[in-house]
């Protein structure tokens, strides 16, 4: 059964006619979770929900799912616990796989999470991780989104602040490259430049920068939208010069940037979200080109603002000028091809 999200009714006053129902879409950016408390809006997102989702008119033939503390371990060390997400998520994989839900397949590609700070104990868990996923284990997310205003919420794992330029970190990065695994870089777009100087640091390791690197737009930051956008660019114009570093285009609805959809009567249309969001997806597509960005869903994250038709919808709008090999690598190749699926 289904488990609906708590804003069903408010999502479903916006139904739109999907725009080019039969381009192919890799999802390279969703969770899975059951009794997250932290998610007021889908506590409860397996693969029911997520399937609920991607059957609504697009046509999404596979996604990677990106880690979000769920199922860790109860025993064992603490430095292997995160490995129980693993073991979860391949679960849901080879359920989907079996086509017993129809054609796509779920969390084809796996994304986990290691403390990296323990050195080199993390090679460890990565190989750990690698056994759990059965051929799908990708790489990881170690999330550093931290600011130093009280009114800004910090990723869950309450990271200090200069994480990523920590020597016992990069100890633990280094653990990486020689597996051929890949980095999530979940950051706010202060820490942008930290980010550039770890790729720079590591430019053999494949880094990737989740949800545009952050923009905030809350707090200090609610009446600057211009100025912040600004800095952005700056910033993401300097790290698109590392080859290693790839952009994923989305995950710009949540709460910290600002933009409030969730606070409205009504859930905004494709042609809104494309309108107040446009230039960021257009300066990344410029700066880091089409084969070196992904759009993304960040679901059910983003679903605060918007439904799953919605999200992708906004996607084609914006990509709408592209040529077909360009929309090709933004909504599947790119992904498919990070991720080795």
């Amino acid at each position: 059964m289904v488990k609906l999200s708590s804003n069903e009714e408010w999502l479903d006053l916006v139904k739109e006619e999907i725009i080019e129902p039969e381009l192919p879409i890799c999802d390279p950016h969703h969770h899975l979770w059951d009794r997250n408390s932290h998610q007021p809006i889908q506590p409860g997102y397996l693969l029911d929900e997520i399937l609920e989702d991607i059957n609504s008119g697009h046509n999404i033939v596979s996604t990677v799912f990106i880690e979000c503390g769920a199922m860790f371990k109860t025993d064992g060390p603490e430095h292997m616990r995160p490995v129980g997400e693993t073991e979860f998520v391949n679960g849901i994989a080879a359920m989907s796989a079996s086509g017993a839900y129809g054609s796509s397949k779920i969390a084809a590609g796996i994304v986990g999470t290691v403390d990296l700070t323990i050195g080199a104990l993390a090679g460890e868990v990565l190989d750990a991780h690698i056994v759990a996923g059965g051929g799908r284990f990708r790489g990881i997310r170690r999330a550093v989104a931290w600011d130093a205003a009280d009114v800004i919420r910090n990723h869950r794992t309450n990271p200090p602040a200069g994480l990523l330029l920590q020597d016992d970190f990069r100890h633990g990065f280094a653990e990486l490259g020689s597996r051929d695994m890949t980095f999530e870089a979940w950051c706010y777009h202060t820490q942008i430049p930290e980010v550039t100087d770890l790729a720079r640091a590591f430019p053999d390791t494949t880094i990737i920068l989740d949800h545009f690197g952050g923009p905030l737009g809350t707090g200090p930051y609610q009446e600057s939208a211009d100025e912040i956008f600004e800095i952005w660019k700056t910033s993401v114009g300097e790290l698109a010069n590392c080859e290693n570093v790839f952009a994923k285009l989305g995950g710009i609805n949540m709460d910290v940037n600002g933009f409030g959809w969730h606070e409205n009567s009504k859930p905004p249309t494709s042609a809104e979200l494309a309108d107040a969001t446009r230039r960021y997806y257009d300066y990344a597509i410029e700066v880091f080109g089409t084969n070196r960005c992904m759009f993304e869903s960040n679901f059910p994250v983003d679903k605060l603002s918007c439904s799953y038709q919605v999200i992708w919808n906004t996607f084609k709008r914006i990509a709408s000028g592209a040529t077909a090999s360009e929309k090709s690598a933004l909504f599947h190749d790119t992904a498919a091809k990070v991720y080795s699926l």
